[in-house]
């Protein structure tokens, strides 16, 4: 009788063994998988705000009078505004 739950330990540890190795690696690929996904989202953000400042850069070559108004004009509407919820108070 020993010799049979001797053997039935040992397998359950080979087994449970096994079975740590297949979730560590699934937990290596997850964080592996988590990453590079985080990596693609922060070049996708670099380059949409490399592509923002380019656009904004020849707005301001093509338009400099007109670009150069309307932020006076947001400017001044934003002060008025604050302005005005500060003194409401």
């Amino acid at each position: 009788m020993s010799d049979t739950v001797v053997g039935r330990v040992g397998d359950q540890i080979a087994e449970t063994a096994r079975t740590a190795t297949r979730l560590t690696t699934a937990m290596t690929e997850a964080v592996e998988e988590g990453i590079g996904a985080a990596k693609r989202v922060a070049k996708q953000a670099g380059d949409a705000a490399e592509e923002l400042f380019d656009d904004t850069t020849k707005r301001l070559q093509r338009h400099p009078v007109e670009t150069v108004v309307g932020s006076m004009v947001v400017g001044i509407c934003l002060g008025i505004v604050i302005g005005w919820l500060i003194a409401r108070d």
